[in-house]
């Protein structure tokens, strides 16, 4: 099925080969970081993880996100996803393979990848999430091609693939329950230091992954002959407008407990963000945007009238995603880290390589998608005429 994703016209020649100068380009800056170290980037002392774990931690939860179509098909026979599982579970493999190469090269040395697996180290969370994530993209690898296959050949999965359906599920939850309990096993963090950030990184994953997955499919309407389906769309809006909802929740739940407590070390973690803090306040604008953004998407996906408008869909699901990327991309690292333990404020604000870097990888993972999805709707186009 392979030579499907290599025949294309002009437009979809020049769209990869656009993400291919980006790659080009991000790859000669990371061979710039690669021969004179971490310091091309903003991280110091006090900020040890910065942009490229951030996005790590994003698109962790844009891969989990698949299960929200696999479990419904699957588990309570929903057919309707049936046109669009595929999708789904693409966009998880490309979304994994875009988390291990932001891990890759957060790594500053990438033989240190190896260490994890050849010194494995059972009680480290960071060892147990590269197992998790590896898993699941073989899981998605594997799954995907054969049921691809399978309705391309007009004939049913191998029974052997069902137990590989049903143990993706559970999986798919564990890749992010594990990058949360990353953050939040740090007991000298106080912003992360709370049993709620799992439930919190679910929520935010239910959101941004479906919402991505919808613009997705308009594109996919729009650019081909294979139409994933309105009756589809609006039940992914649905459970986008879930997902938002209790994302924002969980966040309010968070500020009740720590303004009540009046703990100042938690405090000071949420005033740096939306407020400032000793002078310092580089994010606010970004975080009072993610709040703005995410609340307006509750206001469209709510209402039923413009929640089927897809024209108006789409802008609810950009500032979804937009909102939830920025608040897990940008707010949740850089809130853990300033102030420091120590109350001292070193803000953080990544460096022109390292968003090279991150836009290549970015890049990378968008060559992916397209060369996957463009096998998907070649079959699905064929089994279609």
């Amino acid at each position: 099925m392979l030579e499907l994703s290599l025949k294309g016209n002009r437009r979809y020649y020049g769209w990869m080969a656009a993400l291919a100068i980006v790659i080009g380009i991000g790859f000669l800056y990371y061979l710039k970081q690669f021969s004179f170290g971490l310091g091309t980037n903003g991280m110091s002392r006090d900020v040890t993880w910065g942009f490229y774990i951030a996005q790590f931690t994003f698109l962790v939860g844009v891969a989990a996100s698949a299960v929200m179509l696999v479990l419904p098909y699957y588990l309570h026979n929903y057919k309707a996803f049936g046109r669009i599982t595929i999708l789904g579970e693409f966009l998880a493999v490309a979304s994994v393979a875009m988390c291990m190469l932001f891990i890759f090269v957060d790594m500053g040395q990438p033989m240190r990848v190896l260490n994890v697996f050849l010194y494995p180290t059972p009680n480290s969370m960071l060892f147990w999430d590269s197992c998790v994530l590896t898993g699941y993209l073989l899981l998605n690898i594997v799954i995907g091609w054969q049921v691809l296959e399978s309705e391309r050949n007009g004939v049913a999965p191998p029974m052997w693939v069902k137990p590989l359906i049903y143990l993706s599920i559970p999986w798919a939850v564990s890749i992010h329950t594990v990058t949360a309990f990353l953050y939040c096993g740090l007991p000298g963090r106080g912003f992360w230091l709370t049993a709620i950030l799992a439930p919190r990184f679910l929520a935010s994953a239910f959101a941004a992954g479906p919402a991505f997955l919808i613009l997705l499919c308009m594109m996919v309407r729009k650019l081909t002959k294979f139409d994933p389906g309105r009756e589809q769309i609006q039940t992914l809006s649905k459970i986008v407008t879930y997902g938002i909802i209790l994302n924002v929740f969980f966040f309010l739940c968070e500020v009740f407990v720590v303004f009540y407590s009046r703990i100042p070390e938690h405090m000071d973690h949420l005033r740096y963000l939306f407020f400032g803090l000793h002078g310092h306040g580089a994010l606010v604008p970004w975080m009072w945007s993610s709040m703005g953004l995410m609340l307006l998407g509750i206001v469209l996906l709510v209402n039923p009238v413009t929640r089927r408008n897809e024209a108006v869909l789409a802008v609810a699901c950009v500032a979804v995603f937009i909102g939830t990327w920025i608040d897990k991309g940008l707010g949740m690292i850089s809130g853990g880290f300033v102030p420091s333990p120590l109350h001292h404020v070193n803000e953080y604000i990544p460096t022109g390589p390292e968003l090279m870097i991150s836009l290549a990888v970015w890049a990378t993972g968008f060559f992916v998608l397209t060369f996957l999805f463009k096998m998907a709707v070649s079959v699905k186009e064929e089994v279609a005429v």
